[in-house]
């Protein structure tokens, strides 16, 4: 039986290359005669870099950049020939600083455009940016200011605080320090970036943000996106990444959703030849997996190639009517099996406890 696996991090226990390792391990326990490939995955988002450089190699280059309120923190830069790939999260994200550390107001995006900048002072006539996890919810401002963008009335990196009084917003030096660069925004969500369903109202209450800011940033953001361009704002992934999406359309990005760069990369398809099963998963899995997720990225690719697929996660939050909406023929929840203390404390014992489990029923 060839069975591959191919699921995302889960998240604050396991990057995805420990947890197709914890499968494989619990999966051989029960059939050691099973032919396993592990693909790990990401969908842009944290863990994005790892799984790339397991699969491609490549050259990391330290970077030290600003973290979402000024302090500075160790980044990395993926180039691959003349391509470089970096993550959002490594220099913004919201695992940065805990939950009584956040000042949502007050985060900018700059560090990720000193990232960019790096990248082309490495050479890189591409960059692919790995968007997703951040704690950041600026539209992007300070990605631009960290370019050499400047705000007429109020500063670009320094939050949606900091956009109040916004008059006017100088894009020329930005454009210019990537002239000739072809950017990819690979991020794992086509989230547009203003109202009911823009990044503000959809993702910044879990980086902190109150009733009262959410109203207060999605407005701030509202005035920069009429200052620099209000239809780039209605575009599919421009509220990716608390807005970084918006500008890195502004500056000429192509949108792609992350789980296909990564598919692409690691040859996901080829590995799904003459497979029998497709493992995946991820902490939490539930209906907004749909929504450029890895386990729905993986899922179609099974289907495609007629290849059944099933779920291993933390937690299993939708029903069986959902999961085949997904694509998944069944789920499994390491919580359900282990109890969550353990799932956490030993997650990746946990992870092969489960795996091997599942075994019995589908590694026949």
């Amino acid at each position: 039986m060839r069975v591959v696996i191919a699921p995302d991090k889960f998240a604050g226990t396991l990057s995805a290359v420990e947890a197709a390792n914890a499968i494989a391990t619990g999966w051989l326990r029960r059939t050691p005669d099973a032919e396993i490939v592990e693909v790990p995955m990401s969908d842009g988002g944290p863990g994005f870099i790892g799984v790339l450089h397991a699969a491609l190699g490549g050259e990391l280059i330290g970077v030290t950049v600003p973290d979402p309120y000024g302090d500075p923190v160790p980044a990395v830069v993926l180039r691959v020939g003349t391509t470089a790939y970096l993550e959002t999260a490594q220099a913004v994200g919201l695992h940065l600083h805990g939950p009584g550390d956040r000042r949502p107001m007050h985060g900018s995006s700059r560090g990720v455009g000193e990232l960019i900048a790096a990248a082309v002072a490495a050479g890189a006539t591409r960059v692919v940016v790995g968007a997703g996890g951040t704690a950041t919810n600026d539209g992007g401002a300070g990605l631009l200011a960290g370019l050499g963008a400047t705000g007429t009335g109020a500063t670009l990196d320094a939050g949606p605080a900091g956009l109040a009084g916004l008059t006017a917003v100088d894009l020329a030096p930005a454009r210019e320090s990537v002239d000739g660069v072809t950017l990819v925004l690979a991020s794992d969500v086509e989230t547009q970036l203003l109202g009911l369903i823009g990044a503000t109202k959809t993702f910044g209450p879990q980086k902190g943000l109150t009733d009262e800011e959410l109203l207060v940033a999605d407005g701030r953001l509202q005035t920069f996106a009429e200052l620099t361009d209000r239809k780039v704002a209605t575009a599919k992934g421009a509220g990716a990444a608390g807005g970084i999406g918006f500008a890195l359309m502004l500056l000429g990005a192509e949108r792609v959703p992350g789980v296909e760069v990564v598919a692409e990369v690691v040859d996901l398809a080829g590995a799904l030849v003459g497979a029998d099963l497709v493992i995946t998963g991820e902490g939490a899995f539930d209906f907004s997996s749909r929504s450029g997720k890895v386990p729905y990225g993986v899922a179609q690719a099974a289907t495609a190639a007629l290849v059944p697929c099933i779920a291993l996660a933390g937690q299993v939050l939708v029903g069986s009517r959902e999961m085949r909406a997904l694509g998944i023929e069944a789920a499994y929840s390491i919580v359900d099996r282990v109890g969550e203390e353990r799932a956490f404390a030993a997650p990746a014992a946990a992870l092969a406890e489960l795996a091997e489990r599942v075994a019995r029923t589908w590694g026949r």
